[in-house]
């Protein structure tokens, strides 16, 4: 076994024994940093919560809060943590350990360190002029006291010039280190390049690709799941580029879904509009397109999306690279068209956007939920007839789909109140919905035909009155 080494809270540290499934939070704990607690073991919580030094686009240092319960400590080889131990002593608090102390941000106590990773991040992003509640949006409070937590976030102000944190930040991010951690459990290796990675995925094309952990590491923890064979690929610059062309951009598979919200910078709406609705802050930190794609889950957020954008995957291999409409993706219920050997390099999205573009996610919660029914909708008009029109659909079938029999309808009519509701009561029939817990076939139906009445309204200004 190689050995692992970290520098955690400004400390060089060996790893140690561990496998090649042992996560951040469990080393942590084993070690006696408890500041970090294990709450759901799936990132919904963030009583975990960590930062990572990792560098943004521009190449400088910032500081990325995440659940340590999604990483696998193996993968964070040569890398650096700072725990909620480090940040701060009781003889010495941190300003956002005072600043939640003074206003009665802590009742329990359980969830505090995972509030205070979170907030350090938001203290020490780059630019900031107010405070983002959206960081917290990953953090649960069970003695419901956000008010007091809320306060203590904005009466923040900006960090000493003489900071530890921020001149720990001018030091710059630490590289990634090839790694192969070897154990009874599997065996988990990080290439130094892309084309390593592709030779080695070739002959062992069952190996599970590693890039955010945010769904693979949910099945390590709650399903012990174990890999024979483990690659993390989150570093290799190929997967990780923005490429503006006339026709398209292109995305990095690898980048994780808040890098893409701050290098595109709202330059594809839709996508702008999609992302604060993913999951949360701390999971947006890790997650990536690549992974949520190549799950192939009916019930993946970006799908519906990327459907409704006519998006494309480039999917490479050791052998070839190859181009693949994002509609003709989806096989089966978790089955895609993806190759022994290849994995998905990047996500193509033509230009220019669309006209009009929605993203509706139906759920228990406002945020932070799985979508009982998704749906994406892109129109193009011309004068007042539909030009384009293309619908994504997640939740309704066993694959994220196009409402295919829906647009062929709409593409050439007036965009007018009757002939959406006659389009409205097809696309209650699109796709196979099933009741299960999270809502029953007659709901599923009722809100496809309600999504579409409602992207005409928005599109339109006019108020459609709902029938029966």
């Amino acid at each position: 076994m190689e050995r692992l080494t970290l520098t955690l809270n400004g400390q060089h540290r060996e790893v140690g024994q561990v496998h090649a499934h042992t996560t951040l939070l469990e080393w942590l704990r084993l070690e006696g940093l408890t500041g970090s607690k294990e709450g759901c073991a799936e990132g919904e919580c963030g009583a975990c919560a960590v930062l990572l030094v990792r560098a943004d686009a521009r190449g400088q240092a910032q500081y990325v809060a995440t659940n340590s319960c999604l990483l696998l400590v193996g993968a964070l080889n040569g890398q650096e943590v700072v725990t909620v131990e480090g940040l701060g002593t009781p003889g010495r608090l941190h300003p956002v350990q005072k600043s939640l102390a003074e206003r009665g941000g802590s009742q329990c106590g359980y969830c505090t360190p995972g509030f205070v990773m979170s907030m350090a991040a938001e203290y020490y992003r780059d630019e900031r002029s107010a405070f983002d509640l959206e960081a917290l949006s990953g953090n649960l409070c069970r003695c419901t006291g956000y008010r007091p937590i809320r306060d203590a976030a904005r009466a923040l102000g900006q960090p000493d010039e003489h900071d530890q944190w921020s001149l720990r930040l001018a030091q710059g991010a630490p590289l990634t280190c090839p790694t192969v951690l070897t154990s009874e459990h599997g065996e988990l290796r990080r290439c130094e390049t892309l084309p390593q990675t592709l030779a080695v995925l070739a002959e062992n094309p069952s190996a599970k690709l590693l890039a955010g952990g945010t769904d693979w590491s949910v099945d390590v923890n709650l399903r012990h799941a174990r890999a024979p064979l483990t690659l993390a690929i989150d570093h290799h610059e190929e997967l990780r580029a923005v490429h503006w062309t006339p026709e398209y951009v292109e995305i990095g598979a690898a980048l994780t879904l808040s890098e893409i919200e701050s290098q595109l910078n709202g330059r594809l709406p839709l996508l702008h509009d999609w992302t604060p609705q993913f999951a949360s802050r701390l999971i947006r930190n890790r997650a990536t397109l690549g992974g949520n794609l190549g799950t192939a889950s009916p019930i993946g957020d970006s799908a519906p999306v990327l459907l409704a954008l006519n998006a494309s995957v480039v999917l490479q291999s050791a052998a070839r690279e190859r181009t693949v409409a994002l509609k003709d993706f989806f096989v089966r219920y978790r089955e895609t068209v993806l190759q022994h050997g290849e994995l998905i390099r990047a996500v193509r999205v033509p230009l220019p956007h669309p006209m009009h573009a929605r993203f509706y996610k139906v759920t228990k919660r406002r945020l932070d939920d799985i979508s009982s029914v998704a749906a994406a909708f892109a129109l193009d008009l011309d004068g007042g007839a539909v030009r384009r029109i293309r619908i994504g659909l997640g939740g309704v079938a066993a694959t994220p789909l196009r409402a295919a029999a829906t647009e062929a309808f709409l593409n050439g009519q007036p965009w007018n109140e009757q002939t959406v509701r006659d389009a409205a009561r097809l696309m209650s029939c699109e796709g196979t919905p099933l009741g299960d817990l999270r809502a029953s076939e007659a709901y599923r139906k009722a809100m496809l035909e309600q999504l579409l009445l409602k992207f005409y309204e928005q599109t339109t200004d006019q108020r459609v009155e709902v029938e029966g």
